[in-house]
């Protein structure tokens, strides 16, 4: 018989609801809000992929400098942290400080303190707005691990964060040859024709063999120019 789920915090949002964590045995754990669970313990491998792929290419960088967009469980921030050296420098952009304090506290141990890292600084604020303010070529990569992805219903110019501004906006903020990673539950062919569109070389992975695979985006920025729009005389 499975063991019952025990909750061990909650707090209320201001917009969106109930957010809860809850844990069943050694090291299972759930993040919930209202019925919908948005982050399971036992179910990983897109967010390790996700700081993996992002980070891949930093391992030999003399001083990388990285933004994490969500803190979640804290999955993605240790797979990024296991990709860069010991001279990285993390940012991670979290809405809730109750995440963080879970991250220091009762699931610490998931992903071997990450989220204390002396590599990280963990920022209460909305990634969306952190990328928009940032200086030009800010970053070496910047990795997005929200609980909602891009998806088709997304306002393709104005979305906050998947909308083309907010990716011209994203670009901007990278170094050249700067890779912008995005975690989402399905593929989404507006995302990645708009990531292209605003010069970026971009692939989908699925990550895994079966059940249900995510889908995570690696997007690296092709130079430091703008692409320029090529006008056509009639």
């Amino acid at each position: 018989m499975a063991l019952p789920w025990k909750t061990l915090d909650r707090f209320t949002t201001e917009n969106e609801g109930t957010l809860e964590l809850r844990q069943r045995g050694e090291g299972d754990y759930l993040i919930t809000l209202g019925p919908q669970v948005l982050m399971n313990s036992k179910a990983q491998r897109s967010e390790i992929a996700l700081g993996e792929l992002g980070c891949r290419k930093l391992k030999n960088h003399p001083g990388p400098k990285v933004l994490v967009g969500g803190l979640g469980m804290g999955i993605t921030l240790r797979a990024v942290l296991d990709a860069l050296p010991a001279t990285s420098q993390v940012i991670v952009a979290e809405l809730n400080p109750k995440i963080l304090e879970w991250c220091l506290g009762p699931i610490s141990a998931l992903t071997g303190g990450a989220a204390s890292d002396p590599r990280v600084t963990v920022v209460i604020a909305d990634v969306a707005e952190l990328i928009r303010q940032s200086s030009k070529a800010a970053f070496d990569a910047i990795i997005l691990d929200l609980y909602r992805g891009p998806h088709p219903q997304n306002d393709k110019l104005n979305d906050p964060i998947y909308g083309s501004r907010a990716i011209e906006h994203a670009r901007t903020a990278l170094k050249s040859s700067g890779v912008f990673a995005v975690w989402g539950e399905n593929p989404d062919a507006g995302f990645e024709g708009r990531l292209a569109s605003a010069g970026f070389a971009v692939r989908c992975e699925r990550p895994g063999k079966g059940g249900y695979r995510h889908a995570v985006w690696i997007a690296e920025k092709k130079s430091s120019e703008k692409p320029q729009k090529q006008h056509i005389q009639r």
